[in-house]
């Protein structure tokens, strides 16, 4: 999802907005085999010495080469992989995050995803792909989507599911977490968004072809809370956004080895998904710039306030092991309400605990002469180090201005216009009030009133902050 318009302008960038499948007649070079699910098609097979397709986030067209090989290190090279990296340039647009009158999610995606399938059938048409030495796809936030979509493509065009391996980082189409499937409400529908041209497409598959999808906690694209009715939690996510979304390929390997392997509905599923965990709320993140307080501060209200947003989640976890849904990773979870009432009854306990250790934390810094030496925190030095790591070499993508075509102007209803303050007060005012409607009554006629009233209510509010941010840019 990476664009570089200003850190905070890449930060927002990759929300991963799905378009149309596009179908890839299948390529002479690829062998028309049944695709299998073999015990060797498992996402902890090693990646071999083939070809990675390297593709970048959101406004990041063309990644250079400190990109790919940053990505190389941090996430193939632990997973035995020996071959050489490529570059594929896909189109990455973000309306309306990277301007007005800027391509669509929808069509960016939908051209991106012909990009990749055409890449995938020509390397496997060299005849040098095998379940040893498969393509290797590497994306990041809208890429990770990209990825996401041609799966079924590729299955449908008969490529075996040993031929491919996936790494995905930041995937806004996890099943219980990304922001696509938490707002396909009601569930299967996928809701578009005309005006934004954005569709919340659902779950991406987890059975087609090896993967290992990567989400740093709170990242607010593809850990949205599950219960958005949470302002909290919302505002976290979006600030997760900024300091979590943006800083994937700054990690180190280290960091990814010490990821935490999620639970699956399956022992055999294909995909494997791990959670990145921080130890600091990226609301409390921007504390830790201020000399000597900021990192007490920070640490004094962060387990009682993680209690809170971490309810966001359906958990009250006040550790640095609560930001994310504690369901099966590869089941498809879209936002609900609230959460169980035996979760909201362990909250005043745990911020009793928690005010103890943000005490005795915040205690501990005070008397730590390290606290009184001055040093960026660590999340900085990750920003740092992801900027580092795509500026080099790298083609930003300008996306140049494209006057609207009257199908763009007519062809929907709201109409997308390229302003993105028009735009979003249509989606705001006209369509989400459809989605809402739909939900409700979809709840009402399963007999539960409850969440006819309540899930509109979580969505609405979950969508508002980026809505308005979108609408200022």
């Amino acid at each position: 999802m990476l664009g570089l318009h200003g850190t905070v302008g890449v930060a927002l960038v990759g929300a991963g907005l799905i378009a149309a499948p596009l179908l890839v007649p299948t390529s002479p070079g690829v062998q028309q085999r049944t695709v299998r699910l073999t015990s060797g098609d498992t996402a902890d097979s090693p990646l071999g010495d083939g070809t990675a397709l390297i593709m970048g986030g959101s406004g990041l067209e063309t990644p250079g080469q400190t990109y790919a090989n940053a990505i190389d290190a941090e996430y193939l090279a632990p997973r035995d992989f020996t071959g050489t990296t490529q570059v594929l340039t896909t189109p990455e647009a973000l309306y309306p995050f990277l301007g007005p009158f800027t391509e669509t999610f929808d069509k960016s995606e939908a051209e991106g995803q012909q990009l990749l399938d055409a890449a995938i059938l020509n390397q496997i048409g060299t005849g040098h792909v095998d379940a040893a030495n498969p393509v290797v796809v590497s994306g990041w936030s809208q890429s990770a989507v990209i990825s996401s979509l041609v799966q079924p493509e590729l299955a449908s065009q008969g490529v075996p599911s040993d031929d491919v391996h996936f790494v995905l980082l930041g995937d806004e189409s996890a099943p219980n977490g990304g922001i696509l499937e938490r707002f396909d409400l009601p569930a299967g529908t996928q809701p578009s968004i005309p005006s934004l041209g954005l569709t919340f497409s659902g779950p991406e598959a987890s059975d087609l072809f090896p993967t290992d999808v990567y989400t740093h906690e709170y990242d607010g694209f593809a850990d949205f809370p599950q219960y958005p009715v949470n302002f909290l939690s919302d505002i976290n996510a979006v600030l997760g956004i900024v300091f979590e979304h943006v800083s994937y390929p700054g990690l180190t390997a280290e960091q990814i080895g010490d990821a935490i392997q999620l639970p699956t509905s399956a022992a055999d599923t294909l995909t494997n998904y791990y959670e990145i965990p921080v130890t600091t709320l990226p609301l409390l993140e921007p504390l830790q710039l201020i000399p000597f307080i900021g990192n007490p501060l920070a640490d004094l209200l962060n387990p009682d306030l993680s209690v809170l947003v971490n309810l966001g989640y359906g958990n009250v976890d006040d550790s640095y092991l609560g930001g994310w849904s504690q369901g099966d990773a590869d089941v498809a979870t879209p936002l609900g309400f609230l959460p169980d009432s035996s979760v909201l009854e362990q909250v005043p306990q745990a911020l009793a605990n928690g005010l103890q250790q943000g005490i005795t934390d915040a205690i501990k810094d005070l008397t730590d002469p390290n606290n009184y030496v001055y040093s960026l925190p660590s999340w900085a030095d990750e920003l740092g180090t992801a900027l580092e790591n795509v500026i080099p070499g790298t083609q930003l993508s300008v996306l140049s201005i494209v006057p609207t075509t009257l199908q763009d102007l007519f062809g929907t209803f709201p109409p997308h216009t390229g302003f993105p303050p028009l735009d979003v007060a249509t989606a705001l005012f006209i369509t989400l009030p459809e989605i809402d409607y739909n939900v409700f009554t979809t709840e009402l006629a399963a007999g539960n009133p409850v969440d006819a009233i309540g899930i509109p209510l979580a969505a609405d509010l979950g969508i508002l902050p980026l809505a308005l941010i979108g609408a200022a840019l």
